[in-house]
């Protein structure tokens, strides 16, 4: 049995940020603390520094917003407060931004994330759909939603016997 691999999820700049936070002196974590904070290190305490310096440099690089979603979000809540509920249409499987998706395929381990302008980066390169991803991986075309466990099987309407109550 193949070792599974596994790709990275967060950007290789990020990530080399991450990595050398523990070779860097005291006096540059703290001027990186003050920088990502607006704020002296709470203590002096250097492994709970490197962990929120590795958080923060995360949320900052993921936290990007999304142009479309104040609209999307509007066209739903009109959509409830006219209809009471939210139609299956209306529902959307377009992970938050900074989502990283993960699925095991034949043994190997994929990683992919969801970008600021609703595109997903996978090995590199970025791809406007999770199906053209999907089809990259298996070879076939797949749904990308279904594929990374965004959206159930449908399940198969089973017929009433007859004669059945």
């Amino acid at each position: 049995m193949n070792t599974p691999t596994r790709i990275p999820a967060t950007p290789p700049s990020v990530l080399t940020q991450i990595a050398g936070l523990p070779e860097l002196p005291m006096p540059e974590i703290k001027t990186l603390w003050q920088k990502l904070f607006g704020a002296d290190t709470p203590n002096y305490n250097r492994p709970f520094l490197e962990r929120r310096i590795a958080y923060r440099l995360q949320e900052v690089e993921f936290r990007k917003v999304d142009a479309n979603l104040l609209e999307r979000n509007q066209r739903r809540i009109a959509s409830l407060l006219e209809t009471g509920r939210v139609n299956k249409r209306d529902r959307d499987t377009r992970p938050a931004v900074g989502t990283v998706l993960t699925r095991e395929y034949r043994d190997v381990e994929y990683c992919v994330v969801a970008t600021v302008d609703g595109q997903y980066a996978f090995n590199g390169r970025m791809y406007p759909s999770l199906s053209m991803i999907a089809r990259e991986i298996t070879g076939t075309r797949w749904s990308g939603p279904l594929f990374f466990g965004l959206k159930a099987l449908a399940k198969p309407e089973t017929s009433a016997r007859k004669g059945a109550r």
